[in-house]
């Protein structure tokens, strides 16, 4: 019996195929790249890509990132074709409710899918903490003889992502931290959703890559399979160097009236378009038939078993030659977190509400990451060039660099450089990658630079830490364009993210601990520039509820805990609270102070908690150097807040200025309770 080998030009058209039946089956889609990048992806994922369908976490794959990922239906077709659990009943669900196939490829829906991407230069951001990340589990995994952490990131991108901003903030630190397992395919097809882009794109690419410092490979022909697959055998030869290929293609190839034009981009190419398509293909086959010899040349699950099992071959050697290593690695891999780390936790909270140290909240986090530090080597952290600011460096966390070998140092303290929103992408994709948990730091001002990486962070449920100090105007004179006044409020809205606004070194400390516990879920931390003081408290296990009653009335001399009202307040204006909470109590007045460090969490915890901490018919008072608006969700009937930008002026006289005193704080409970 004769078995009939597919030609890589028929692998190809399969997935032109495959792309535009789904497009036009959902009516939506952009068919184009994957038609268009199809000889691209027989190259690689036939011919390179080190993965097992049958396993698509095995920890040495290597990692593929669709940053272009409108083109979706590139990788559905390819993870359908190679064998992965994506039958072709979701390639016909294609952006239909509930289905494997969404519009943009999704980390936890479809498997094989190792990012989530859509917003152009996040992708080939993410690669770049992807190959990071297996660059320093090498340097602290490896040993002579046993190289268990040894694989590539692949990325495909495209004109979108290589003029968003994003990009040349991933490219230059890429080859700052010579990545060389870092292989980036451009498919330049000069098209875009307006049209040809060489009236606004008018880059010299290669030159621009050079200039950083990648091996640039190209122009390649992008449908010759084997050009391509020439030029990636010569990408990963690189010792010390990030590689771009450049592959010259025509979008929607194969498409007699839409290939080369911008109708291929984004949108079904049309009945009639796709019997002519299939005619100049010579695709002679019904939507969404493929032909047994496709899916026998495509199948990777042989393939893919015999590397993984070779490599549990190569780790069961390292397990026994460095047994604590091999376990460590697993742990790290895992995600779990050491089991002394609850005792670490409480040793450091414990520590901070006996020291009852007043300084800045930025600085509590420092003490709390000295700690952490210590006892999670899977800690990287690092800053966009405010460390001394952001105090996110500790004495176990020395400065990452690299040797002229490309060879890391011990480094686990990163200098991202003036990058906010690439350090926030990058973070992602080490998450993402596995063996680090991330944290960085700049101004919660600049985390408007960092945002949708913030937002991709919560969608894609990765344990992404973000240190934003300088929280309010009490950074004083530097004004109103470095003075965070929306940002705590609108951070507070992404679903998902975990804001916190400690208030003083217990409260700071215990937000750490929330942050690193949770798997799944992005924190970020406001943190003060100017000194906070300790705020005494019995209750320090509720800290963790994101909002506790910090002080009654019975703790400034009443008799009894009848308060007439509560007063709302998070990080720095908690003081502002317990002091207007005297200056009230001298006219007789009780309130109860609940600190609510954490909206988001607090937000979370069952009605009897939330009833306990807040109790109906009591008139509350929210104190917040932020927009009032936010604050009305919980019932309140006055905020001291601040809605209209800061000014330039020592934080004291800024507080007066905008109302942040006791002395207004206590009128305005008489305000309210006059009213009631």
């Amino acid at each position: 019996m004769t078995t009939t080998t597919a030609s890589p030009n028929l692998m190809a058209n399969a997935i032109r195929a495959l792309a535009m039946d789904a497009v036009q089956a959902a009516n939506s889609g952009h068919p184009g790249a994957p038609m268009g990048m199809a000889e691209i992806g027989v190259a690689l994922w036939k011919r390179h890509l080190k993965h097992n369908p049958a396993n698509p976490h095995w920890a040495d794959r290597d990692r593929f990132v669709l940053s272009n990922g409108h083109g979706s239906m590139l990788i559905y077709a390819l993870l359908h074709l190679s064998g992965y659990e994506l039958p072709i009943e979701e390639l016909k669900a294609f952006r239909q409710l509930h289905s494997k196939t969404p519009g943009h490829p999704e980390v936890g829906i479809t498997p094989g899918v190792e990012t989530t991407t859509g917003p152009l230069g996040q992708g080939i951001t993410n690669a770049v903490g992807l190959a990071l990340a297996e660059k320093l589990l090498a340097r602290d995994f490896n040993r002579e003889g046993h190289a268990i952490v040894n694989h590539h990131t692949y990325v495909f991108l495209g004109d979108g992502c290589l003029m968003e901003g994003i990009s040349h903030e991933a490219a230059a630190l890429a080859a700052s931290w010579k990545l060389n397992k870092l292989i980036a395919i451009y498919d330049d097809n000069g098209i875009s959703i307006d049209g040809q882009v060489a009236p606004w794109f008018g880059d010299d690419t290669a030159k621009r890559f050079q200039a950083y410092g990648w091996n640039v490979i190209g122009p390649v022909d992008g449908h010759d399979v084997d050009a391509v697959d020439a030029a990636i055998a010569q990408a990963k030869q690189s010792a010390d160097k990030p590689t771009l290929v450049i592959a010259k293609t025509h979008i929607g190839k194969g498409s007699p009236n839409r290939a080369n034009t911008a109708k291929a981009h984004g949108e079904p190419l049309g009945a009639d378009e796709i019997k002519l398509t299939r005619e100049a293909l010579g695709w002679a086959y019904e939507p969404f038939v493929i032909p047994p010899e496709v899916y026998s040349a495509w199948d990777a699950r042989s393939a893919g078993d015999r590397a993984e099992s070779e490599w549990d071959v190569r780790f069961d050697a390292y397990a026994e030659a460095h047994p604590e290593l091999a376990a460590e690695f697993q742990r790290r891999m895992a995600g779990v977190l050491p089991t002394d780390f609850a005792q670490v936790a409480v040793d450091a909270v414990v520590k901070a509400h006996a020291d009852a140290a007043t300084v800045a909240s930025r600085k509590a986090s420092q003490l709390a990451l000295e700690a952490f530090t210590a006892k999670l080597p899977e800690l990287l952290g690092g800053s966009a060039d405010l460390t001394g600011s952001n105090l996110t460096n500790t004495s176990s966390t020395p400065s990452l660099r690299f040797e002229a070998d490309g060879s890391p140092n011990n480094g686990r303290h990163i200098n991202y450089g003036v990058r906010e929103f690439g350090m926030a992408a990058i973070m992602n994709g080490v998450a993402l990658h596995g063996g680090f948990i991330p944290y960085g730091g700049t101004f919660l001002t600049f985390s408007d630079y960092s945002r949708n990486a913030i937002r991709m962070a919560a969608l894609m449920k990765q344990r992404v830490i973000h240190v934003m100090t300088h929280d309010s105007i009490g950074l004083g004179e530097d004004g109103p364009t470095h003075q965070s006044i929306e940002h705590v409020a609108s951070l507070r809205l992404i679903p998902g993210l975990d804001v916190w606004r400690p208030a003083d070194t217990t409260e700071t400390v215990v937000a750490w601990t929330m942050a690193l516990g949770n798997a799944q879920r992005p924190s970020l931390l406001a943190l003060s520039r100017q000194n906070l003081p300790y705020a005494p408290k019995s209750n320090v296990d509720e800290i963790a509820k994101g909002a506790y009653v910090l002080a009654e009335p019975t703790d400034v001399g009443f008799k009894k805990n009848k308060a007439k009202a509560v007063i709302i307040a998070t990080g720095s204006e908690v003081q502002l609270a317990l002091r207007a909470q005297e200056q009230l109590a001298l006219d007789g007045i009780p309130v109860r102070v609940v600190s609510m460090p954490s909206t988001n969490v607090f937000d979370r915890q069952d009605k009897a908690y939330k009833k306990d901490v807040l109790p109906k018919g009591l008139p509350r008072v929210a104190v917040e150097m932020g927009v009032t608006d936010f604050w009305w969700k919980y019932g309140v009937d006055a905020v001291v807040g601040i809605d209209s930008f800061g000014e330039s002026a020592p934080a004291g006289v800024l507080f007066k200025h905008f109302g942040f005193t006791p002395e207004n704080v206590a009128a305005t409970v008489k305000a309210v309770l006059k009213k009631k």
